[in-house]
């Protein structure tokens, strides 16, 4: 079983390449907004009743500044092969994502317990998750699908990090884990860190296409032309966010509580508590900021993209560079 889950995360991370460049073909080859296009074409429509019919339309934008009309330089509503690129990008990811949870059942399996042990475990665990939650994501909001070049690209470099870096062979759990706690704690954790992860591949999405509207041609920005519109990314990353901050309430919580049992305290300033204490706050300020009418969404997405890096740093960094009662990710 663990020969089969390692072979299985090769598999996932050769399809999820493979989604990730069909999604760039789609990019690069497609019609300029036609995803984006369909998302803004209700408000374009309402805009033209108002200035009368055949007036030039400049579409307000919430994060500040006018959004580009979005233009489809091919006629009709055929689907381009380019679009064809993007399906079959959905599809390369769905392939992958029953080969990565082939994976971690297979360890599972073949450890005995949960697989959330270790570092490479955890990654694994989150990684897919993420992208459950990008699948059904599109499921709803197909509009958006250009966001998958991005979470393709973060699935790709987290699962080929997890093996090459990360690999712990099976083995079983450490005393320090070993309760019901477990499950509980890690499973939030988990969950809540796979939709932060959606989000700030959205968040940044937003940006690169709020700066493309706006004008700006530098690098990252000039990719802006062709991604969805950026309202409904980033009322996308919204979402995610709010629905995932409660949940990583919840996992910090009952970690607090899972260490008064171990440990006799709640709480100790370990380095791993201190990132999680500083990502909560972090997250807690973008969803204030998202609700202030008078601050940016521009901003509010920053602060997004701050708190999925002190994610990572919680994630990587602090248990590679920091010592603590948390030292059991197998790196």
């Amino acid at each position: 079983m663990a020969a089969l889950s390692d072979n299985l995360m090769v598999c996932t991370v050769l399809v999820y390449l493979v989604a990730m460049l069909l999604h760039a073909a789609e990019y690069a080859f497609g019609d300029r907004g036609r995803i984006g296009s369909a998302a803004t074409a209700p408000a374009a429509e309402r805009e033209k009743e108002l200035v009368g019919a055949g007036a030039p339309v400049v579409a307000k934008s919430s994060h500040g500044g006018y959004a580009a009309p979005d233009v489809i330089e091919s006629g009709g509503d055929r689907p381009s092969w380019a679009s064809r690129l993007g399906f079959l990008a959905v599809v390369a990811t769905v392939l992958g994502a029953l080969a990565h949870l082939g994976s971690v059942v297979t360890r599972g399996l073949a450890a005995e317990r949960l697989p959330f042990g270790n570092m490479y475990e955890f990654v694994m665990a989150i990684t897919l998750l993420g992208v459950v939650v990008w699948l059904v994501t599109v499921l709803l909001q197909q509009q958006v699908r250009h966001v998958g070049l991005f979470v393709m690209l973060f699935e790709v470099l987290l699962v080929g990090v997890a093996g090459m870096v990360l690999y712990t062979p099976v083995g079983p759990l450490v005393p320090a884990l070993d309760s019901y706690w477990f499950a509980i704690h890690i499973g939030a954790v988990a969950t809540s860190s796979s939709l932060f992860m959606i989000g700030g591949a959205a968040s940044i999405m937003f940006l690169v296409r709020a700066g493309y509207d706006r004008g700006k041609r530098g690098f990252l920005y000039a990719f802006g032309g062709r991604l969805a519109n950026a309202e409904a990314v980033e009322r996308l990353s919204f979402r995610l966010h709010a629905f995932a901050f409660p949940i990583w309430t919840f996992g910090v919580t009952a970690g607090a509580i899972w260490a008064e049992v171990a440990w006799g305290r709640y709480w100790g300033w370990d380095p791993k508590e201190v990132w999680a204490f500083i990502s909560w706050v972090v997250y807690a300020g973008y969803l204030h900021a998202r609700a202030t009418p008078s601050i940016k969404r521009t901003t509010a997405a920053w602060i997004a993209v701050i708190g999925f890096l002190t994610m990572l740093m919680n994630l990587f960094g602090v248990n590679i560079f920091f010592t603590g009662l948390h030292s059991y990710g197998g790196v």
